[in-house]
C-alpha cells in the first residue's frame, strides 16, 4: 500500500484509545517513518530509536491532532523534530548504515544491484536524499514534501529532478563496469 494515503480516522480512533488503529497506522507507515529517519540520521540504530519514539509520541499526541487531511505529514513532522532534537543533543551514533535498509532487492536482484543503489544514494546531498526517499517510499506529492521539509515547492521539484539525474548517472556509470 502507498503510505501517502493514511486514513485520518486512524488518528482519531487512536485518540480514543483504539489499539487496532495504532497497529494499522504502524503497518501502513513504518517503512516511510523509518526511511525518513534514516535519511536524516544516516544510522539504522538511531533511525529505529526515532521510529519507536515517533510512534509513541504520535499515539500520545493523537488527542491534540487537528484533522487537516494529511496524517502522514503530521507523523513525518514528528519524526523530523525527533531527529533534529537527537542531532542537537549530540546523541547520534556514527554513520554506519550506508542506506542498506532502504535498498531492497527482490530474489531476482543481485548483491551488485544493491551495492550500486547504495552508492547512488550516497551521491545525493542531505536534502536531495530526503526528497527522493520521501517521494519514493511514501508517494507524497512534492508540495507535501515541501511542507514537511519547510522548503519552497519549486526547490523541492528542482532538487528532485536534479537528484534523479544524479542517480541515473551514478547507476549508469556503475552498470557499465559489470
Amino acid at each position: 500500500m502507498n503510505a501517502a494515503y493514511v486514513d485520518e480516522n486512524l488518528i482519531i480512533r487512536m485518540a480514543a484509545g483504539d489499539g487496532a488503529a495504532f497497529k494499522e497506522l504502524y503497518e501502513q507507515t513504518a517503512s516511510a517513518v523509518y526511511g525518513f529517519a534514516l535519511s536524516i540520521l544516516k544510522n539504522k540504530h538511531d533511525a529505529e530509536d526515532v521510529m519507536h519514539d515517533a510512534f509513541i509520541k504520535a499515539y500520545s499526541a493523537a488527542v491534540t491532532y487537528k484533522p487537516m487531511g494529511k496524517p502522514l505529514a503530521w507523523l513525518l513532522t514528528i519524526v523530523k523534530n525527533l531527529c533534529y532534537t537527537r542531532i542537537r543533543t549530540g546523541s547520534v551514533c556514527e554513520d554506519i548504515s550506508e542506506y542498506e535498509d532502504l535498498v531492497h532487492i527482490d530474489e531476482s536482484g543481485s548483491v551488485h544491484d544493491k551495492i550500486v543503489l547504495q552508492e547512488a544514494l550516497s551521491k545525493l546531498d542531505f536534502e536531495e536524499r530526503q526528497i527522493v526517499i520521501l517521494h519514493s517510499l511514501t508517494g507524497l506529492k512534492h508540495r507535501e514534501i515541501a511542507d514537511i521539509l519547510e522548503l519552497p515547492t519549486g526547490t523541492v521539484l528542482s532538487k528532485y529532478n536534479r537528484s534523479l539525474k544524479k542517480l541515473k548517472k551514478a547507476i549508469e556509470g556503475k552498470g557499465d563496469s559489470k
